[in-house]
């Protein structure tokens, strides 16, 4: 082939003259030159174009063209290659495609022989993606060594999210059931559009310098509901990366479905499929404590029957062995010592228990007394107004607003008469 290009560029470059016998080339022979000029001087490369004329043989191969507003390729994608497609091409659909130029020889056809191909839009967020992604891997920001534990009973929980999302509503609704003991510190922010990235950037090291210079703060858990790529590209940002990295609260990253898997999934301590199990990583089940309790209370005493039976049968094989050589007197001050140990043995396992029950009884009235029932059950009321929102001051409601009361026993519909302020004049008054 090298002595083909040779012969062929020395023919061009010489002046013929009448006398000279032309050289002359065949058809084969210059398409096969062009052709290895082509992929030898073109590296693979991606373009982009809008399809059309396609055509999905029945070999598996797919013919088609790739145009922009003045010019266009032939474009071949052989059926090895496109059975890895996740979409299906069609006419007028814009793509990128990453291939080799070259000639088909036999039609003397210049054509690109596609390797991989994405739809336009998403196919460049991917190619973004993928670079962050080698990028932040290469520095470690994935790794396990630096994944910090999620707090087993945390008293304190920060959510960076939209506060008019569905995810933060799935969130609270969860912590509420499991484990109403445990407080809950929005930091907002916009999840998606312009300038979200660095809005959830900053959320996220407010919540930090919160938990440094004002209290700790035990789990973080950045969220968001579901959507597109384009929808959850701001967890796809470095900014968020960054600050999820470099953050000393433990993170639960929880971004759209249990398909979604971006950047802050990676760099997060933890990665919940749904807002929703992001709760349930973040704090027990009170109900399984509970039981836990009671659990432990039944194999406690169970201990403590285990060990005077076992001491009662070592006695009781004492008492029938033949092979003493004491008197019968010895036997007895063994008893006697057997006796008091048992006893003692029994005060201690008494007193232990007494703890645990106390320590129990401590928890169960700790998550007693903020169950909402009880709250009720104490004389206090629930106020809720039209749109359903919790009344706690008196400026969220209007005079003549109805608002619903729920008491331990019964609703109220009830409307707004008057209303004062927290230090205002008496309204009961004739």
């Amino acid at each position: 082939m090298g002595e083909m290009r040779s012969l062929f560029t020395e023919t061009a470059q010489r002046q013929q003259s009448p006398e000279t016998a032309p050289t002359i080339f065949t058809v084969s022979q210059i398409n096969r030159v062009v052709h290895d000029l082509l992929e030898t001087g073109l590296p693979a490369l991606w373009l982009e174009g809008e399809i059309s004329n396609f055509t999905h043989h029945r070999n598996g191969h797919m013919y088609f063209t790739l145009k922009d507003e003045s010019a266009e390729i032939a474009a071949v994608m052989f059926a090895d290659r496109n059975i890895s497609l996740q979409f299906t091409p069609a006419d007028g659909q814009k793509v990128i495609a990453f291939g080799q130029i070259t000639l088909y020889e036999r039609k003397g056809r210049y054509q690109i022989n596609i390797e991989e191909m994405r739809p336009a839009g998403i196919g460049k967020l991917q190619l973004e993606l993928e670079k962050l992604k080698e990028r932040l891997h290469a520095e470690g920001l994935f790794d396990a060594r630096f994944k910090q534990p999620i707090a087993k009973f945390p008293e304190r929980i920060g959510i960076v999210t939209s506060p008019e999302g569905a995810a933060l509503r799935d969130i609270l609704k969860i912590l509420r059931e499991r484990y109403p003991v445990v407080e809950v510190l929005l930091f907002p922010a916009r999840v998606q559009g312009e300038g979200a990235s660095a809005e959830i950037a900053e959320a996220i090291r407010s919540a930090n310098r919160y938990a440094l210079k004002i209290e700790k703060i035990d789990t973080l858990i950045v969220t968001r509901g579901g959507g597109s790529l384009e929808d959850l590209w701001a967890f796809n940002e470095e900014p968020v990366a960054r600050a999820i990295f470099e953050s000393v609260i433990p993170i639960i990253s929880a971004v759209g479905h249990e398909v979604d898997i971006t950047i802050a999934d990676l760099v997060a301590d933890v990665r919940a499929p749904t807002p929703t199990a992001a709760a349930q990583i973040a704090v027990p089940d009170r109900r399984e404590l509970l039981e836990f309790a009671h659990s432990a209370q039944t194999r406690l005493q169970q201990l403590i029957v285990s060990h005077i039976d076992g001491y009662r049968m070592r006695l009781e094989v004492l008492q029938r062995s033949r092979g003493l050589h004491r008197p019968l007197q010895l036997l007895r001050e063994h008893q006697q010592s057997l006796d008091h140990a048992s006893e003692l043995l029994v005060r201690a396992m008494r007193e232990r228990l007494a703890r645990q029950q106390e320590r129990w009884r401590s928890l169960v009235s700790r998550l007693e007394s903020v169950n909402p029932a009880s709250v009720l059950r104490r004389g206090f009321s629930v106020v809720e107004s039209e749109a359903g929102q919790i009344v706690r001051s008196a400026e969220q409601v209007q005079v003549g607003e109805r608002v619903k009361i729920t008491l331990h026993q019964g609703k109220l519909l009830s409307r707004v008469e008057a209303k004062e302020a927290d230090h205002g004049e008496e309204i009961f008054k004739d």
